[in-house]
């Protein structure tokens, strides 16, 4: 595996235009490898002034072209292992984490006897209890005070698809949370499992990457 990060210059047009949407940054991270869409994970950060594409992927992206088009010529791109992080996992160890995430529930409709609708979480009560909900099938736990929601946002955009033979536009509506704290790993292969795949819905859309830190 492998984590790559890339510099975007929001002073480019091209960059701003890229920014309105994320189906289009999704085919751009896609566009950066061979093969089949797999929907790697992604997500945008701000760090230093400065914002930032991370990509998680099992091959090396290919993001000359790219650097070009949207990020910054002279600083490029960087590209780590991501191996050795997962070789640093062990049970109970703590770390500092981030994430960005689609926190969802679904409203019954029991009157119907239909699956209920799947919604986006939006106090943060809600959203701190979708992570709590979910750590111990994903192999961390976090206590009451150990994290917070420092972030909300919509996401609004259309993406293309097929319907009986001819092309349309779905629009596309995500909330997105985003998770900072301390959590201690209890079951190393599920959270190993976590730090590749990621966790909850809009994968594609630059949610579900949780990158950790290890508390000295």
């Amino acid at each position: 595996m492998y984590l790559t990060r890339m510099e975007l210059d929001t002073e480019k047009r091209a960059t701003r235009k890229l920014l309105c949407s994320r189906s289009k940054i999704h085919g751009m991270v896609e566009s950066a490898f061979s093969g089949g869409r797999e929907r790697r994970l992604w997500r945008l950060d701000t760090l230093g002034g400065g914002l930032y594409l991370l990509i998680l992927s099992e091959e090396k992206p290919q993001l000359a072209s790219a650097v070009l088009t949207y990020g910054v010529p002279e600083a490029g791109f960087v590209t780590k292992s991501y191996d050795t992080l997962l070789e640093r996992i062990t049970a109970q160890s703590r770390w500092y984490f981030r994430l960005v995430a689609n926190p969802t529930l679904s409203k019954s409709r029991a009157s119907t006897g239909k699956r209920g609708q799947v919604c986006g979480c939006v106090g943060v009560g809600q959203q701190e209890d979708w992570l709590r909900k979910r750590a111990e099938a994903h192999g961390f736990q976090v206590g009451e005070e150990d994290f917070r929601v420092v972030g909300n946002d919509w996401h609004t955009f259309y993406k293309k698809e097929t319907r009986e033979r001819e092309k349309a536009e779905k629009r596309v509506l995500l909330r997105e949370a985003t998770y900072e704290g301390v959590l201690t790993v209890t079951d190393v292969d599920k959270f190993k499992e976590l730090l590749c795949n990621g966790i909850g819905r809009g994968k594609a859309y630059g949610m579900g990457l949780l990158t950790v830190m290890r508390l000295v």
